[in-house]
C-alpha cells in the first residue's frame, strides 16, 4: 500500500527529465489535502467531524460484569458513519477518566469489543463522549430479535446481556464473513408420516407444522434408531411450509443422524450443521448462511440453540435431561428453557424429544402448555426388548455372582446374545458418588425438616446436605430400619473382568477418552460409560447388561432416580425388540419398575407428583448461591430475597478426591411466580459487590436453576 510520500518520491526520482509539473501539482494535492482536514489521531478520532445525522452510537460493550450491564453512548466520527449501523461489531475505547478530555471529547481507556445497538440524535449523559474507535465489520449480527432474547435470558438466569451473546454470537472470521451465501433453495415437498405414523398424535402433529400451525409437543419417542428420521420429518415439514426450524441435540454424534436423515429427505443446501466439531472458519460460515437467510433449518449441539433462524417455525430439543444442554459458562443457560423461550416470544412450534421423560417435560404437559405424543402400550412391548432384573437377594445366593462378580442371568444373556450379534455393556462412570438409603428397603435417607438428602461425610454423623441441620436419631419412615447402605462398584474392574469371562470375544470399549460412533453386527462385547454407547450396525445390539445399578441410584442428587432411568433406556433403546436387557438393580426400586414396565412418562408423572408436594424443583425455582463462608454469609444478609423465599444452609462445599473444602453453599427456593423476582434479587445484589471492587476472596458464585442441587 503506497502512501503521498512514496508517490512524492517516485516523481523526484525521474530526474531532470522529468515533468517539473506533475510534481508541483502532486505537491499541490498534497498540501490541499492537509489543509482540508485534519489527521485524526489514531483511534480517538482528535479533530475529526462527526456524522451530521444521529451522531452519537448506543454501544453494547463485551465486558460481562453485573455492574455494568448497560448500554455506553459514544460520538459517532463523520467517516464511520456509514458503516455504524446497529447490530455490527465495533471497537471503543472503556474505561477512559472524566480527566482525559481533548477537545471535547473523551480519550483513553482500553480498546474493547462491542455492538452498535441504536443510532441516536442525542444522549442523555451529561459529560463529553468518547468516539467509537472502529467498526469492525459491516456485517450486521446483532439483529433486535437476537437482543431481545438475549436480554430475556439474561434476566431469568441472573446474568448480564454480554455474557449471553458470547454465547449466542460465534466469534467473527474475516475469511469466512467475506464469501457470499448461496441462494435459498425452493421450500421442499411435505414429507410423508413415516415413522410418526406409530404414534396415535403424530400424523396430526407433522400436519400442523406443515400447514402452518405452531403446536407444542412432549414426544417420548419409541426404541430403536428410529427417533433420527422422525425428527428430521417434523423438520422437513416445517421447511415445506416456508418456515424455518431448529434442532438442538446434545452431542456431535445425535446431530450427525439427524443431519444424514434430514439431508436424505430434503436435499443438500437446506439446513446447516452447527458443532464444535466444524472448526471455527466453516461453524461461522454456516452461521452466517443461517444469519443471511441462505438455509432455512439448524441441526446443532448447545450454542445452536442461539442460531439465528429466519421466520422461525419449529424449536425441538432432543434429550433435555442430558446434562449437556445445561450450558458450563455464566449465567448458565438451559437448551429446554432457551427454546421455550422463543417458541414463546416467535410464535414457533415447539418439540421436546426422547426416549426417556424428563419431570420438567412431565410439568409442560400437566400445565396444559404442551401436549403429549407417546405410542400405545401394545406398540411399546412389540418394540422395546424383555427387561430382567437381579437384586441383592438373588446376587447373595448367586454362586456365579460371587465369584466373578456377574449374575447367572447376564451369564447366559450374554452367551446367547453373543450367538446372533454385539452385546452392550454398560458400567457406571468412575466417580459416582452414593447417597445414603435405607439398607432393607433402598428409600433415599432424607432430612425431616426440609427432605433434602442426608450424608455422613468422613463417616461422622449424619447432617442434611441442604440445610445442614443433623440427623442423630434417623430410622427410615418406610419400614422402620435405622441401618443405611452406601456402596460403589468399581466400574474399570467390571469391564477386566468381562473381558477375561469371554476371552474368545473381541471386546471394545466407548468411554470419556475414546467414544465409537458405530459398531459392526458381528459378535462383540462393547463396554461402555452412560451416554458414550455406540450405535450396533444392522437391527441393534442382540442383547444388553446394565450393571452395577446401585452407584447409578445412590448418587447424591434429586435427579439420580430420573438420570438413571433415562440412561437406562436410551442404552436398552439400542437393543433389538426381540432381545434381552438385564438391569443389576434392586427390582422394588421405583426406577427399575418404570425400566421393566418401559414407562418413562409415568415415572416422570410420579416424580413431579412428589416433588409438588416437598416443594422441589421444577414446581419451585431454586438457586445455589456459593462462596467462602464470610463471603457468602455477606451476601446472604445484603440480597433483598422476596418474601417468600426460604433459604437452605448454608452447608460445606466438598472438596475434590480428600482435598478441604472450597467453600460453603447455600440453596435459596421460592415457590412458583416468584423466580422473576428471586433473579433480579441475586443479580442486584451480585452488582452492587463486583461495583466495590471486593478481591477475589469475596467472590460469591450465583447460578439459578442448578442442575446439581443434591
Amino acid at each position: 500500500m503506497s502512501s503521498a510520500n512514496d508517490s512524492e518520491q517516485r516523481a523526484g526520482d525521474e530526474g531532470p527529465g522529468g515533468p517539473p509539473e506533475q510534481l508541483a501539482l502532486i505537491r499541490e494535492m498534497v498540501a490541499e489535502a492537509k489543509a482540508k482536514a485534519p489527521r485524526a489521531k489514531p483511534r480517538t478520532w482528535r479533530g475529526a467531524a462527526l456524522a451530521k445525522e444521529l451522531p452519537v452510537a448506543r454501544i453494547l460493550v463485551n465486558k460481562g460484569v453485573l455492574h455494568l450491564d448497560q448500554l455506553w453512548d459514544y460520538a459517532v466520527p463523520e467517516e464511520l458513519s456509514e458503516a455504524a449501523r446497529p447490530g455490527v461489531r465495533v471497537r471503543v475505547r472503556f474505561g477512559a477518566g472524566a480527566h482525559q478530555v481533548h477537545g471535547g471529547r473523551r480519550e483513553g481507556g482500553g480498546l474493547i469489543d462491542g455492538f452498535v445497538v441504536e443510532r441516536r440524535a442525542d444522549t442523555d449523559y451529561n459529560g463529553p463522549l468518547a468516539a467509537l474507535a472502529h467498526v469492525v465489520s459491516p456485517e450486521v449480527v446483532l439483529t433486535p430479535g437476537m437482543l431481545a432474547l438475549a436480554r430475556a435470558v439474561a434476566d431469568r438466569y441472573a446474568g448480564s446481556l454480554a455474557d449471553v451473546l458470547q454465547l449466542a454470537l460465534p466469534p467473527r472470521n474475516a475469511r469466512a464473513e467475506a464469501k457470499p451465501s448461496p441462494e435459498p433453495l425452493p421450500a421442499p415437498a411435505v414429507p410423508g408420516p413415516g415413522g410418526w405414523s406409530r404414534y396415535p398424535a403424530g400424523p396430526a402433529f407433522l400436519r400442523a407444522l406443515a400447514t402452518g400451525a405452531a403446536p407444542r409437543a412432549v414426544w417420548t419417542a419409541l426404541p430403536g434408531p428410529g427417533w433420527a428420521d422422525e425428527l428430521a420429518r417434523a423438520m422437513a415439514a416445517t421447511l415445506a411450509s416456508g418456515r424455518g426450524a431448529l434442532a438442538v441435540l446434545p452431542d456431535g454424534r445425535t446431530a450427525a443422524r439427524v443431519d444424514a436423515a434430514l439431508t436424505a429427505l430434503a436435499g443438500e443446501g437446506r439446513h446447516a450443521l452447527l458443532t464444535a466439531e466444524s472448526g471455527p472458519e466453516k461453524r461461522y460460515r454456516q452461521w452466517l448462511a443461517v444469519h443471511r437467510g441462505s438455509v432455512g433449518a439448524v441441526i446443532g449441539t448447545r450454542a445452536a440453540m442461539f442460531a439465528p433462524v429466519r421466520n422461525l417455525g419449529l424449536v425441538a430439543v432432543w434429550d433435555d435431561g442430558d446434562s449437556s444442554h445445561s450450558d458450563d459458562n455464566a449465567p448458565f443457560p438451559h437448551v429446554r428453557e432457551v427454546l421455550e423461550l422463543r417458541a414463546v416470544s416467535e410464535g414457533c412450534a415447539f418439540l421436546a424429544g426422547g426416549t426417556s421423560c424428563t419431570v420438567e417435560a412431565a410439568q409442560l404437559v400437566e400445565s396444559g402448555w404442551a401436549r403429549p405424543v407417546t405410542a400405545d402400550r401394545e406398540t411399546v412391548r412389540a418394540a422395546a426388548p424383555r427387561i430382567r432384573t437381579v437384586g441383592d437377594e438373588l446376587l447373595a445366593r448367586d454362586g456365579a455372582a460371587r465369584a466373578a462378580r456377574l449374575p447367572s442371568l447376564a451369564w447366559e444373556t450374554v452367551r446367547e446374545g453373543l450367538k446372533d450379534g454385539p452385546v452392550l455393556v454398560q458400567v457406571p462412570r468412575r466417580g459416582y458418588a452414593p447417597r445414603l438409603a435405607c439398607e432393607r428397603c433402598r428409600t433415599p435417607a432424607r432430612c425431616r425438616t426440609c427432605a433434602g438428602p442426608l450424608e455422613a461425610p468422613d463417616e461422622r454423623d449424619l447432617r442434611c446436605g441442604w440445610c445442614g441441620r443433623g440427623e442423630p436419631s434417623w430410622h427410615c419412615e418406610e419400614c422402620g430400619s435405622f441401618r443405611l447402605r452406601a456402596q460403589v462398584v468399581g466400574a474399570r474392574r467390571t469391564a477386566e473382568e468381562l473381558g477375561r469371562a469371554f476371552p474368545a470375544v473381541p471386546v471394545r470399549t466407548s468411554g470419556r477418552d475414546h467414544v465409537l460412533d458405530t459398531v459392526p453386527d458381528r459378535p462383540a462385547l462393547i463396554v461402555c460409560t452412560p451416554g458414550a454407547e455406540p450405535v450396533a450396525e444392522g437391527a441393534g445390539y442382540a442383547a444388553g447388561l446394565l450393571l452395577d445399578g446401585w452407584a447409578m441410584l445412590g448418587r447424591p442428587d434429586l435427579r439420580a432416580g430420573e438420570d438413571a432411568l433415562r440412561r437406562w433406556i436410551a442404552a436398552a433403546s439400542l437393543v433389538r425388540g426381540e432381545g434381552q436387557v438385564v438391569v443389576v438393580a434392586e427390582p422394588t426400586l421405583r426406577p427399575v419398575q418404570a425400566l421393566v414396565r418401559w414407562d418413562p412418562v409415568g415415572h416422570a408423572v410420579r416424580e413431579l407428583a412428589e416433588r409438588a408436594q416437598l416443594g422441589f424443583p421444577p414446581v419451585s425455582r431454586m438457586a445455589s448461591v456459593a462462596g467462602r463462608p464470610e463471603a457468602l454469609a455477606s451476601f446472604l444478609a445484603s440480597v433483598e430475597l422476596p418474601p417468600d423465599a426460604e433459604v437452605l444452609g448454608p452447608v460445606p462445599v466438598p472438596g475434590r478426591r480428600g482435598e478441604p473444602s472450597p467453600g460453603e453453599r447455600a440453596l435459596v427456593r421460592v415457590p412458583p411466580g416468584s423466580g422473576a423476582a428471586l433473579a433480579a434479587a441475586l443479580k442486584s445484589a451480585q452488582a452492587a459487590r463486583l461495583a466495590r471492587g471486593l478481591p477475589a476472596a469475596e467472590a460469591v458464585r450465583v447460578r439459578i436453576d442448578p442442575l446439581d442441587i443434591g
